[in-house]
């Protein structure tokens, strides 16, 4: 059974950092996209961003320049450093794995809170 188990919330003051991991219980973990989703209560979940073959990154224009994704791939392990956290990336982060194959459907981890607050 696949798991994808995220780590690294918590509560940090306006300016500061946070760094999130999701250990993904995937094999041939480099077929897939790896991301970082979020949800604030009352909206929607929206990318936050991801990463293809280790490499290949996007982000929301919110994050860019304060967000990094990346991936470890013998740990199976996908990463987003946050630095300069505003108090609107007050959410849930949520790990996403999506393969190559679009007949293979999407795993989602369970969830990490993020709070970013004075």
């Amino acid at each position: 059974q696949v798991q994808l188990v995220e780590s690294g919330g918590g509560l940090v003051q306006p300016g500061g950092s946070l760094r999130l991991s999701c250990a993904a219980s995937l094999s041939n973990f480099r077929f897939y996209t790896m991301g970082w989703y979020r949800q604030a209560p009352g909206n929607q979940r929206e990318l936050v961003a991801t990463i293809a073959g280790g490499v290949t990154t996007n982000y929301a224009d919110s994050v860019k320049g304060r967000f990094t994704i990346s991936t470890d791939n013998a740990k199976k392990t996908v990463y987003l450093q946050m630095n300069s956290l505003k108090p609107e990336d007050t959410a849930v982060y949520y790990c996403n794995a999506n393969h190559r194959l679009p007949t293979i459907m999407p795993y989602w981890g369970q969830g990490t809170q993020v709070t970013v607050s004075s």
